[in-house]
């Protein structure tokens, strides 16, 4: 187990350092940061004395050593937009990204799971044909598509919900949340159904597939043939053996929902850091983009290291050691 442990990280400590070199690429060819901070008006000897203040006028590989020691501690400079700390920005746009991504992969989960196992026990019956039918819509349609959608019917026509913001958020401590006031609620809604539908219908697939092929294994046959009740045979034995593979997907999934809510926070308006991202594109604000990009890494990373764990705590198979391998 502890080398399991100690291989995952230090492939984890690998993919970071790369991710953050390919940050620092940023820096280095996309565009002058002195420039975007002083402005084109600016005089060659204020443009000397700042490159010397933001080390810029050293070597390359020694800058990029100065980028690692700072983005350890969570610190990638000044925002060329706003002029502010990249990691303050950050801390205030990550709890509404969060959020977010939790109510909707809450979502997916729990309606994903169930729906996934009712279509393959009743396969061929109405209510699962229909599941799979809808489940190809929610695959095939756009994210932003499917929110201008939700915003038309439930926003414009029916009123209901709102179709921007965030609403009403309360503060503990550094952290803001908008789930505890109802205003909130009704905010978090849309955009939640929003990017949690392509995951909602991946997951029933990929369970009713799973499920499906379970099923068809000798040992649940020999659990019918013992005269097991099927309640026991589908979701003590079947269940529990299609959601391992779940399981990996659904990490995966919940990186995703963190990484691309971009379009969704965009559409919506919601202040998370998908929607600081798009602004900082817009305006070339490569410490924001940096910042963003190795974020997003370590979260992937944490998440791939967890699932990883998981697999390995579910799955015998993986603990049983072998020459060569597992």
């Amino acid at each position: 187990m502890l080398a399991f442990i100690f291989q995952r990280l230090l492939q984890a400590v690998v993919v970071m350092v790369t991710v953050a070199f390919i940050a620092f690429l940023l820096f280095q060819y996309v565009g002058d940061p002195v420039v975007f901070l002083l402005g084109q008006d600016a005089r060659p000897e204020q443009i000397k004395e700042l490159r010397q203040d933001l080390g810029l006028d050293q070597p390359f590989f020694v800058q990029f050593w100065h980028f690692l020691q700072n983005a350890v501690q969570g610190e990638f400079g000044l925002s060329l937009r706003q002029g502010a700390k990249v990691s303050r920005l950050i801390a205030e746009r990550f709890p509404a990204t969060m959020e977010l991504a939790l109510v909707a992969a809450t979502m997916a989960l729990s309606l994903g799971i169930p729906l996934g196992v009712y279509a393959a026990l009743r396969r061929g019956s109405f209510g699962s044909q229909l599941f799979m039918t809808v489940s190809l819509l929610g695959v095939s349609l756009p994210t932003f598509l499917i929110g201008i959608l939700l915003i038309l019917i439930f926003a414009v026509w029916l009123g209901w919900l709102p179709s921007f913001g965030r609403g009403d958020v309360v503060k503990l401590g550094w952290w803001s949340s908008g789930l505890f006031t109802v205003q909130g609620w009704q905010h978090i809604v849309l955009p939640a159904v929003t990017l949690a539908i392509f995951q909602l219908t991946l997951i029933m697939r990929l369970v009713r597939a799973e499920m499906l092929e379970v099923l068809r294994t000798d040992y649940i046959k020999f659990a019918r043939a013992r005269g097991l009740p099927n309640r026991a045979i589908y979701f003590g034995h079947a269940l529990k053996n299609t959601l391992v593979p779940v399981m990996t997907i659904t990490g995966l999934q919940l990186g995703g929902l963190i990484a691309f809510a971009i379009i969704t926070e965009t559409v919506f308006q919601w202040p998370g850091m998908g929607l600081l991202f798009i602004q900082a594109v817009t305006f070339a604000d490569i410490p924001v983009m940096a910042a963003y990009l190795c974020l997003i890494a370590l979260i992937f990373v944490i998440i791939n290291l967890v699932v990883d764990l998981l697999y390995f705590a579910v799955d015998p198979r993986m603990r049983v050691g072998k020459p060569g391998g597992h």
